[in-house]
């Protein structure tokens, strides 16, 4: 079995940026055993977020957070994060030996490289976890895997803050960042535009209570995907139903036409992977990626286009 990490010595903390994810960090941080003891927070958001999640906290600029923490999370957006970063390091702000830890899952540690010159110690942590901005944000830490990159010296330092919060560390080299970054955006981000999309377009058709009818389907659909990946597509398009597809575009011509772009994207990604993994059958795509090549052809129905859409 392998050894833990070794723990790390208690540490003060601070907090560069109070939106959802820093409070959180270190209320988690907290529970470890570590003292936070300085945030800093723009919004009314922010410094509410700050007085639930740390309160008694001082809230005080940036530049004096790094002066009273030995480990400064720097939870800002990513396009924030670069310009924050030389600030800081310009204004002698930055301490040699402290902990300077980024949340961003784009950036590894080379966006900390002007904190580095001046001897602060990088590390990039970012948990893959969406954030309410709630104390439930540090419960469901517990089990969340955390993207990990840093230098190869500070690596076991990182893997053991990340096991204290409650985390699975999993290491990301620096030259992938981006690709993790986007991988998760698709997972995650899409599937909340996704899935509010899925509940408008119910409610115009009369459903009551769209978020009932999808929770059963879209939980058991995500479990299928995890355990089998493209051997769990279903629906019209891994059947090959081109009247179906071709009535849904007619459909949401009609009613969302907003949303047609984003069915058809996904409708001939997915009709792609179908194919290439035999869920598809060959010979009935053609009808299927002609539907969807137009976006408009056999919209008055045609073969299937009132088939089951469950079996």
């Amino acid at each position: 079995m392998n050894a833990s990490p070794p723990r790390p010595a208690r540490l003060t903390v601070g907090v560069v940026g109070a939106g959802r994810v820093g409070p959180a960090l270190a209320a988690s941080l907290q529970l470890a055993g570590h003292r936070p003891v300085a945030v800093s927070g723009v919004s009314d958001a922010s410094l509410r977020r700050a007085a639930e999640l740390l309160p008694g906290v001082p809230l005080v600029p940036p530049a004096q957070v790094l002066e009273r923490a030995e480990l400064v999370l720097l939870t800002v957006p990513d396009d924030v994060l670069p310009g924050l970063v030389q600030g800081l390091a310009e204004t002698g702000a930055v301490r040699p030996g402290q902990l300077l830890v980024h949340t961003s899952g784009r950036y590894g540690t080379a966006v900390l490289d002007p904190a580095r010159r001046a001897g602060a110690l990088p590390l990039a942590l970012h948990p893959v976890m969406t954030f309410t901005g709630t104390p439930v944000d540090v419960q469901r830490l517990a089990g969340c895997s955390f993207g990990v990159t840093a230098p190869e010296e500070l690596r076991l330092a990182a893997e053991a803050l990340v096991i204290e919060m409650g985390g699975e560390p999993e290491w990301i080299a620096e030259e992938a960042r981006p690709l993790y970054h986007a991988a998760l955006a698709l997972g995650a981000n899409y599937l909340v535009t996704l899935v509010a999309q899925s509940m408008e377009l119910l409610r115009t058709a009369g459903v009551g209570a769209p978020d009932r009818m999808l929770g059963p389907l879209l939980g058991a659909a995500l479990d299928n995907a995890l355990r089998s990946g493209d051997a769990a597509l279903t629906g019209p398009v891994a059947r090959g139903d081109a009247g179906t597809v071709a009535a849904h575009v007619a459909e949401l011509r009609k009613h969302a036409p907003a949303s047609v772009a984003g069915y058809l994207a996904m409708a001939r990604t997915t009709a792609d992977r179908a194919l290439a993994h035999g869920v598809l059958k060959a010979e009935l795509a053609e009808d299927l990626l002609g539907v969807l090549a137009d976006g408009s052809a056999g919209a008055d129905g045609g073969p299937g286009a009132e088939g089951d859409s469950n079996r």
